[in-house]
């Protein structure tokens, strides 16, 4: 069926798919994927396009050539596996936030602070996700993948996901052959059984919630606290407000080898392994957010006809102010990347991934 991709993106933004299939059952994901098989001899733009929550992509408004496949996927099973841990699975077409919420509520803890976040499960470890001091790969132990490449079902361990900032694995595949080599078809994650979150690592949230930063509290109070604090920047999705109609941060946080390129005002924070917890050395890393600021650009910046601004709440968010097309957003993100790169000789990368349409 002919279908505008909008609605199935936190843009609002996508022109139409030819072709579009609702897959509700793993075996319908994985037929898809079987009757779609990768080929790196194919032009990128001819190959498939699947859709989680739709909360990182940015698509052309001329639409997408190929088929489109909307993962919608449901089910959690728990395993326990110790006297204090729980492993959790996920089937990817879960929503993230109601996964937290349904992990909160039975006990477990972990996933507090990924709070408000919009997406589906299967999206999180491609992105190694993260907000307020965590990542999942710090929880991740194993996801599920269908390989287009292979034509086989593949269990990928946390180590083999090679997961870096913003990254995995499974996204420098998809980077290297221009498509998705592996389609997610469930998450696991291991939890501990108590009441209480893991220790607070964030400066912000550790203030919001009156606390020291390495306290524990109630992770039902992180929770509260966590979607407090994004939806006060535009980052919980509303339809009724139009600074969370974004791929929520649309810029990952610069690193730099050589702190001394910042300048002295800037924020610095340590780059840590997302598996050991270790901070790596010779790698800084700083705030897109402080950068796009100082360049000049304030909340509700516009281009255009400002039909796409900066957030008003937050200057990281690119949003669609209702009327936008996606080529107003490009333009935005042109202008903010000149901007920054011009005065400050960095050059900010793009967290969304990009659908037939490129800055």
């Amino acid at each position: 069926m002919t279908k505008d991709l909008a609605g199935f993106t936190t843009f609002g933004l996508g022109g139409p798919a030819a072709n579009l299939r609702i897959a509700e059952t793993r075996d319908t994901l994985i037929e898809f994927s079987r009757e779609h098989p990768l080929s790196l001899s194919a032009r990128p733009d001819a190959d498939v396009l699947f859709i989680g929550g739709g909360s990182n992509l940015l698509i052309s408004d001329a639409g997408f050539d190929g088929d489109v496949c909307v993962v919608a996927t449901e089910g959690v099973t728990m395993t326990e596996t110790s006297e204090t841990e729980t492993r959790v699975t996920a089937e990817a077409g879960e929503n993230w936030d109601e996964f937290v919420a349904f992990t909160l509520g039975c006990g477990l803890s972990g996933l507090e602070a990924l709070s408000g976040i919009p997406g589906s499960v299967g999206a999180t470890p491609i992105q190694n996700v993260g907000a307020y001091g965590t990542e999942v790969a710090e929880l991740i132990t194993s996801v599920e993948v269908f390989d287009r490449l292979a034509g086989q079902v593949r269990h990928l361990s946390a180590v083999e996901l090679e997961f870096g900032y913003r990254t995995s694995a499974l996204k420098r595949a998809q980077q290297r052959t221009g498509a998705a080599q592996f389609l997610v078809l469930s998450v696991t994650f291991d939890l501990q059984r108590s009441p209480d979150s893991l220790p607070v690592r964030y400066a912000q949230l550790a203030s919001a919630l009156d606390v020291e930063i390495g306290e524990s509290v109630p992770a039902s109070l992180v929770r509260t606290s966590v979607i407090s604090l994004r939806r006060s920047k535009g980052m919980v999705l509303d339809i009724d407000d139009h600074d969370t109609w974004s791929a929520g941060s649309f810029f990952t946080n610069p690193i730099v080898a050589d702190p001394d390129e910042l300048p002295a005002e800037a924020p610095r924070y340590p780059v840590t392994d997302p598996l050991t917890g270790a901070t790596v050395e010779g790698r800084t890393k700083t705030s897109a957010a402080w950068l796009i600021e100082h360049a000049g650009f304030a909340k509700g910046f516009s281009v255009g006809q400002g039909r796409a601004s900066l957030s008003t709440k937050h200057t990281l968010a690119l949003t669609n102010r209702g009327q936008a097309a996606t080529d107003d957003v490009l333009e935005l993100a042109r202008a903010v990347v000149d901007g920054v790169n011009e005065r400050f000789g960095i050059v900010l990368e793009p967290e969304p991934t990009f659908i037939a349409c490129s800055l």
